[in-house]
């Protein structure tokens, strides 16, 4: 099993986190943040990945510390959970309609981080959550994770809509790169041998 378990201690926030790329998309989510509970639970249940999430933050402040901190957990835990990356499928990608909105995701578990994210989201707030914690939450992960990950918004005016689009998104493209190539599962997927 791939399996990972991080806790997280800071003066900020307090996070222990569980992590099951075998899984089935089942998860168990409280952040303290009702926005990001919802997008965490449809990340869990898109990727396939089962995802336990548990924070005490200092959301009296705002919602920052929360949701940057939670992205360095779930980025620590994926690369932990794939261990030596043998036999995954390593790439993912995919064009993802919500409602209104479509979100192009592209995923390469390189082991280099690196984000372009393109998102004109219409809002600052979605409820009390502010929109452009949706960025800082994949540039966190992203870091941790070493992985290179791509998102364009092609469409879209609510905000709602247009971050949703963007978890369902990443969630189903490392679902798929991280998924194992049974034609090719005792190789890592590099010329190099390593990732």
């Amino acid at each position: 099993m791939r399996t990972s378990e991080i806790k997280r201690t800071t003066g900020e926030t307090d996070i222990a986190l569980t992590l099951n790329l075998d899984g089935k998309g089942v998860s168990n989510i409280d952040s303290g943040v009702g926005f990001l509970n919802h997008m965490l639970t449809l990340f869990a249940k898109h990727s396939g990945f089962d995802l336990s999430v548990f924070c005490k933050g200092d959301v009296e402040v705002d919602y920052h510390h929360t949701t940057e901190d939670i992205g360095i957990a779930l980025g620590t835990a994926f690369l932990k959970a794939l261990g030596h990356k043998k036999g995954i499928t390593r790439y993912g990608d995919i064009v993802l309609p919500m409602d209104e909105t479509l979100i192009m995701a592209a995923v390469d578990i390189s082991g280099r981080d690196y984000l372009a994210m393109n998102l004109n989201i219409s809002a600052d707030k979605v409820g009390d959550f502010d929109t452009e914690l949706c960025e800082e939450f994949f540039v966190a992960f992203t870091r941790e994770a070493k992985l290179t990950l791509h998102v364009t918004q092609l469409a879209g005016k609510n905000a709602h809509h247009i971050i949703e689009g963007v978890f369902k998104a990443v969630a189903r493209v490392l679902g798929k790169a991280a998924a194992i190539d049974e034609k090719r599962k005792d190789e890592v997927p590099s010329t190099k041998g390593v990732l």
